[in-house]
């Protein structure tokens, strides 16, 4: 049986979870709105202050689907009441990052500046060579971020570009690497 399908769900005060027959969740909470689709095999049962996603039986599908059904809502209840966020780093000799007027405005290194608008409901803050985005869905967060980091994702030589916080870039060692005497 899935160990993460198995959790309970807590729905703390002020969020309000409303499953219709299909599993169209509605999340609704400090943070804003969110719905999405939900796995239609699963059951999800009501308890005080709790949600459980329950599988009918143990087919291969109903196993399949039982943990992702179980995150998607549990995501949705973190969003709306804590909300996500990713931290990218902007590396590089003349690599900047600022946002004006709600845009995110990269110099790295073309010969223009690259303009990124964020989606309604997301935030995009820059402190020095750090970028912050958040919002209330997981999925939007991370896709902007991926976004972000496509414009000039880090070559392995000098460490040069946007990376995640955290991200380790193998090096490789330059052109006299190869060379034996």
């Amino acid at each position: 049986m899935s160990r993460i399908g198995r959790k309970p769900i807590p729905v703390p005060a002020g969020v309000e979870v409303s499953l219709d027959e299909r599993n169209f969740a509605t999340v609704k909470g400090p943070k804003g709105t969110l719905t999405q689709q939900l796995p239609q095999m699963l059951v999800y049962e009501r308890g005080e202050g709790v949600i459980n996603a329950v599988r009918p039986n143990d087919s291969k599908e109903n196993r399949s689907q039982h943990g992702l059904g179980r995150t998607l809502l549990d995501n949705m209840i973190v969003g709306v009441t804590a909300g996500f966020q990713k931290q990218l780093e902007v590396n590089g000799v003349g690599y900047r990052a600022a946002v004006q007027n709600g845009q995110l405005v990269l110099n790295v290194g073309y010969s223009h500046q690259v303009f990124i608008t964020p989606p309604e409901g997301m935030s995009i803050e820059v402190a020095g060579n750090r970028i912050t985005v958040s919002g209330s869905d997981k999925q939007r967060v991370g896709q902007l971020a991926a976004e972000i980091r496509e414009k000039r994702p880090p070559e392995p030589y000098k460490g040069k570009g946007i990376k995640y916080a955290g991200e380790v870039i193998r090096r490789k060692e330059g052109k006299t690497g190869g060379k034996k005497k």
